[in-house]
């Protein structure tokens, strides 16, 4: 973990304090923590720094947190040609994260990708951004995304059929900052920053994988500046009440505070409804995109991610 970053951090577990953390570093080289940890003076919790990566998910420390796909092999497979199969030449691959990024304006300042899975919005972020970090609470993806900043490149095993896999490498163009990138293991509804610590958030396919969706918002809403900010959020919105309870849902149902379609009423929400979400947001647009996943080399899922921009 970049040192650079110490000072955007609090302890996740103290929120809505902003307790400040403290770093015990046992292996540094260049500004980059290899080893360490990262202990809260508030309530004495301790974050561990591994081989580069930084623990803040609270569930994680507590040991709580359940099995997950999104920690296997195969998964991590789906979503680095989700997220790079363009860089591989494949025709078969999505644009939706070079869309998504064509979305944020450059400017000062720096970028919380929020779900950044394996990286690539982040990435994206490097070349028109000071800074970008991206946040997710799967360990695999954040150990892929980290291999790709230190090494410029991953091999990834694609599925082709059955147990047949076809190895590529994935190869980092060279205008991605990647001295301009961190990656850390942290929790969408607990996010371990300052608040007013960013110019620009996304939430990219991430509002309907939480468990409070509001709560998620509150966190973004929180860690971005209050005044020449960006925030965009994509979503399918694929409600399920294995993730959240539906009164949780911020849309998907007929009756209820938030009744309708989801993109409508987080759109309202930005925009001041409520006053939950404050300075209010301007709506500055909203669209789709189409993101896929490959399972193997014959199945695939397209899913339109539809998306709203703001700006305050």
């Amino acid at each position: 973990m970049k040192t650079s970053l110490l000072d955007l951090l609090v302890c996740p577990l103290c929120l809505p304090r902003e307790i400040a953390l403290t770093a015990v570093i046992t292996a540094e080289r260049g500004g980059d923590i290899g080893e360490g940890a990262l202990t809260c003076p508030g309530c004495g919790g301790s974050y561990p720094v591994r081989e580069g990566i930084a623990f803040l998910d609270p569930a994680a420390r507590m040991e709580t947190k359940p099995p997950s796909k999104y920690e296997t092999a195969p998964v991590v497979s789906s979503y680095l040609w989700s997220h790079y199969g363009d860089i591989l030449g494949d025709p078969e691959a999505s644009s939706a994260y070079a869309e998504w990024a064509g979305l944020v304006s450059g400017g000062s300042g720096a970028v919380l990708d929020i779900g950044s899975a394996v990286g690539r919005f982040a990435f994206e972020m490097s070349r028109t951004h000071d800074f970008a970090v991206g946040i997710d609470n799967s360990v695999a993806f954040i150990r892929a995304a980290r291999e790709l900043l230190v090494r410029g490149r991953k091999a990834v095993a694609l599925r082709e059929e059955g147990l047949l896999t076809r190895e590529e490498t994935v190869v980092l163009p060279g205008q991605w900052r990647t001295d301009r990138v961190e990656f850390i293991v942290a929790d969408a509804l607990a996010l371990p920053f300052r608040s007013g610590s960013f110019a620009a958030a996304a939430s990219l396919n991430i509002a309907d994988k939480v468990p409070l969706p509001l709560q998620h918002l509150r966190e973004a809403n929180r860690v971005t500046r209050d005044r020449e900010a960006q925030f965009l959020l994509s979503d399918p919105f694929s409600w399920s009440d294995e993730v959240a309870r539906p009164e949780d849902w911020l849309g998907g149902t007929a009756t209820g505070l938030y009744a309708g379609r989801g993109l409508d009423n987080i759109a309202a929400l930005l925009a001041g409804k409520d006053r939950l979400l404050m300075p209010p947001w301007r709506v500055a647009g909203r669209g789709s995109a189409w993101w896929k996943i490959r399972t193997h080399v014959n199945h695939f899922e397209l899913i339109r991610s539809c998306f709203v921009k703001a700006e305050r």
